[in-house]
């Protein structure tokens, strides 16, 4: 018996038809994955076709993609303001403490 939690979809990247089995919550996030691809892949190829060669033009927007997600990992670091809080959070303990 099949996982139901599996879905079977053809994604569209670029100028190809992919076959991909994914958990089924992740279904949108592929097909934006693959829209995101076809569009950093079409921009690069309208400004070096002819230039570049494919293979060059795949490697530059996988760079441009992986650029994209390293940005919003920084943007997702929340140890600098842990470390803040949990700083402040002693001081205050402190204070607090030496009034009891």
């Amino acid at each position: 018996m099949a996982d139901q939690n599996k879905l079977h979809i053809r994604l569209h990247v670029y100028d190809e038809e992919i076959e991909v089995i994914i958990n089924r919550e992740d279904e949108e996030f592929y097909r934006k994955a693959a829209k995101l691809i076809t569009e950093r892949y079409n921009a690069y190829a309208q400004a070096y076709k002819g230039r570049k060669s494919e293979h060059t033009i795949s490697l530059m927007t996988l760079v441009d993609i992986a650029l994209l997600y390293q940005k919003e990992c920084s943007h997702n670091d929340t140890a600098p303001y842990d470390n803040v809080l949990a700083r402040l959070t002693a001081e205050i303990e402190e204070v607090l403490g030496d009034k009891k």
